[in-house]
């Protein structure tokens, strides 16, 4: 039997995620973890060949953790499934390493056919990302999502709370100036004309909580 994993913090979920695969006669789900915590306590012991990967839990950010996860685990194959349909989160997660990703109104085929196909070494896309990452349209835009410093996350953080820079630059004890040059680093790699719209993209993308 192949082992398999899912992670979800939405129980019906992983309740029917576990149903479609253990009907299938050569799959046997070993593991239900509902967040990034209780994934990395118990992938060790469980040693599953297979993780269908929630990319949106609420205590990290799945480009991160599918990075992490590949790096540690290199032999584990990565099933990414998520309600995200922009091209930057679908184009960054493949590149740390997916092997799959799916939409999470995927059918139960779908998801059959994309195990299947990562233990057989292939990539699979289900048909809907693939409409999005063929949309030449979407290439005109974000291809990856921006990877952010530990000081830019804060000042988002504290942009999406309504604070001046003047009151970002009290808290972090730094210059209006150092944190008008980050306002303008953020514009810049998220392409966007203000900072609340970087923000905008931010908790879309998952790098930051909504306050």
């Amino acid at each position: 039997m192949i082992k398999i994993a899912i992670t979800d913090d939405h129980p019906l979920l992983l309740e029917g995620l576990k149903n479609i695969i253990n009907a299938h006669e050569d799959f046997d789900v070993v593991g239900m973890y509902a967040s990034a915590a209780d994934l990395f306590n118990h992938i060790e012991a469980d040693a599953p060949l297979v993780l269908l990967l929630d990319i949106n839990l609420p205590d990290a950010n799945g480009i991160d953790l599918v990075k992490g996860l590949k790096a540690a685990h290199q032999e584990l194959k990565i099933v990414a499934f998520s309600v995200h349909n922009e091209f930057a989160v679908i184009n960054s997660i493949l590149n740390e390493g997916a092997d799959a990703y799916l939409q999470k109104n995927a059918n139960g085929y779908e998801i059959i056919s994309a195990i299947s196909d990562v233990l057989l070494g292939k990539r699979y896309i289900c048909e809907k990302t693939q409409a999005i990452l063929n949309n030449k349209k979407a290439e005109a835009g974000l291809k990856q999502v921006p990877k952010l410093t530990r000081r830019e996350k804060e000042i988002l953080a504290f942009v999406a709370k309504g604070m001046t820079t003047n009151q970002i630059a009290e808290s972090l004890f730094i210059s209006s100036h150092t944190v008008e040059s980050h306002r303008k680093n953020l514009m810049e790699k998220f392409q966007t004309k203000s900072v609340t719209a970087a923000v905008k993209s931010a908790i879309e993308y998952g790098l930051i909580r909504e306050s």
